[in-house]
């Protein structure tokens, strides 16, 4: 599994930008949260923990390969994922504000350090903020100084679009809910694309009922990969206050990469 594969599998990829919406209402674990830009009509999920389970399928060249996956969170602290076949781990991860580390036991490799790396990796500017809002499904406002074109399409639904250090991101909304319901990134320059649609929307366990999408469907376009696909799948999505553990160690003897 190359480092592109295994990143779609644990939906590392990017969202948006790096600044956060501002909560206008209470944010007692899940119950809605209205973002900062008052036209935008969006709703993003504001619990304290989460713990989900599911499949990934990713598909590169023709080639199939699924994994099992594990994630765990602490809003605006931590994201710890794991990926594995056959109850076997193959690769940690774990992201903080300022920090990537991980583990891949398949190449006993592992990588310390900043977010340079997923952004050399990825050819475009990533942040914790980003990965925590992708793999919720929130909504991220637009950069400072940058006015969104909001249109509003069928069904009632809002597209909001903006520009961001040279890419095109739009995001879908659901009507009612204020649910991402699709994200797409677009490079004109480098032809680089992504989208990603959110489906299964199901409601969270907590108060408030929050619609969460337990299925997500990836596909990116570049030049030097070709199309590149992935479906992740979650059987159980737990959230609360209860706290959980995110452990990370690097086994002697493993190579680490520059």
């Amino acid at each position: 599994m190359n480092k592109i594969t295994l990143l779609l599998a644990l939906g590392l990829l990017v969202g948006s930008c790096t600044r956060k919406a501002t909560p206008t209402v209470s944010t007692k674990p899940g119950t809605s949260v209205s973002v900062a830009e008052p036209t935008v009509r969006a709703t993003n999920t504001s619990f304290l923990y989460l713990n989900a389970k599911g499949k990934a399928q990713i598909t590169m060249k023709g080639n199939k390969q699924g994994a099992n996956i594990s994630l765990r969170m602490r809003r605006d602290s931590i994201i710890w994922v794991t990926a594995g076949l056959l109850g076997v781990e193959g690769v940690r991860a774990v992201l903080t504000p300022d920090s990537v580390r991980v583990v891949n036991k398949l190449e006993k490799t592992y990588f310390t350090g900043g977010y340079d790396y997923l952004s050399k990796l990825l050819n475009v500017p990533v942040s914790f903020a980003q990965m925590q809002a992708l793999l919720l499904g929130d909504y991220l406002p637009a950069p400072a100084g940058t006015t969104p074109t909001i249109a509003t399409e069928e069904a009632n639904r809002q597209r909001v679009s903006y520009p961001m250090a040279g890419v095109l991101i739009e995001r879908l909304l659901q009507p009612g809910t204020g649910r991402v319901q699709q994200l797409k990134v677009s490079d004109a320059a480098t032809q680089r694309n992504l989208t990603v649609d959110y489906t299964d929307f199901k409601p969270l366990e907590e108060p408030g009922n929050l619609p969460f999408a337990h299925s997500a469907f990836i596909q990116a376009q570049q030049p030097s990969a070709g199309a590149v696909t992935a479906a992740i799948n979650y059987s159980k999505v737990n959230v609360g206050r209860e706290r959980l553990a995110f452990p990370f160690a690097v086994p002697k003897g493993y190579k680490r990469q520059k």
